[in-house]
């Protein structure tokens, strides 16, 4: 049985009192165990919503709807009660934001922040700083001296390290699945490398399911066994990395090809697509075209 399988994926966000968006629309993919899927395409295209969505991350907000069907092996979690989602997100998928300033507590020491993360069961120790698990996990990220960086607080910390605090904190307890949302972007390129290597070999050694969302083609490339292009919130191409991106097949992952001048986190203007193609490509799209529309 396929390990994770969504199909059908709907997402609505509110943009007003009386105004939503479909931020994604009819997505369906598929992971196999252990298995190292890429999720790709341009800011807006609706990566990230689905990747919450799958985590169950969305917004907690009446007006946010979502459709379709989002199954661990036979466990349907579209509708499912909030229990459930909680469930799943401490037994099976971690999650790695690309932001940790942002998901690390400020007025808490990483250890206790790593420790929480991990079931109740297997930790030990009286504090975070002599739990084995807590010291396992941050040495298992490529940190040293972990019993010192367990003590401080993230801000003691460069932006690198709290970054492997975070995938420290997604692997704690042993997640069959980890998403990991642009983990490297707010990072200089040399750290970026050593942090996505950390987390290659991470993934590797635990034998751990990816979904890696990026812009970067080249990471994608180097990490992923499948890809999936989205634009305007569908997939519009999939199938294994070496293939997809390759020999595209689909108008617009031969446009982000073309038109990726630079392979660094600070290009905000990474894709610059001509308007004449991306009208053509929005006809292409919604016209239903491509190998997995």
């Amino acid at each position: 049985m396929t390990f994770l399988q969504v199909d059908g994926l709907g997402v609505h966000l509110p943009t007003g009192p009386r105004r939503e968006i479909e931020a994604v629309h009819s997505v369906s993919l598929a992971v196999e165990r252990g298995e190292r899927v890429g999720i790709v395409g341009e800011s807006g295209s609706g990566k990230s919503v689905t990747g919450r969505a799958i985590a169950g991350l969305l917004p907690a907000n009446p007006r946010v709807r979502v459709n379709g069907s989002i199954r661990f092996g036979d466990r349907e979690m579209v509708g499912a009660p909030a229990r459930h989602w909680d469930e799943i997100r401490t037994q099976t998928v971690g999650m790695i934001f690309q932001d940790p300033s942002t998901f690390l507590n400020p007025v808490m020491k990483v250890g206790q922040q790593v420790r929480e993360a991990i079931p109740v069961a297997r930790r030990s120790g009286r504090d975070a700083a002599s739990d084995p698990r807590v010291l396992e996990v941050l040495t298992l990220v490529g940190l040293t001296d972990v019993a010192q960086v367990a003590q401080r607080f993230p801000h003691e910390l460069s932006g690198g390290m709290r970054q492997r605090v975070l995938i420290a904190i997604a692997i704690a307890k042993t997640p069959e699945l980890i998403i990991a949302d642009e983990p490297t972007t707010a990072l200089d390129a040399t750290v970026q490398a050593k942090v996505l290597r950390t987390l290659d070999e991470t993934v590797a050694q635990l034998g751990t399911a990816l979904i890696l969302i990026s812009h970067d083609l080249a990471v994608v490339a180097n990490m992923t066994d499948r890809v999936y292009v989205m634009y305007a919130g569908r997939v519009v191409e999939d199938g294994p990395t070496r293939e997809v991106l390759g020999t595209p097949r689909h108008l617009y992952t031969q446009s982000l090809l073309r038109s990726v001048r630079s392979l660094t986190a600070e290009d905000e203007e990474l894709w610059s697509i001509p308007p004449d193609l991306r009208r053509e490509i929005d006809e292409l799209v919604r016209g239903g075209a491509g190998r997995a529309a």
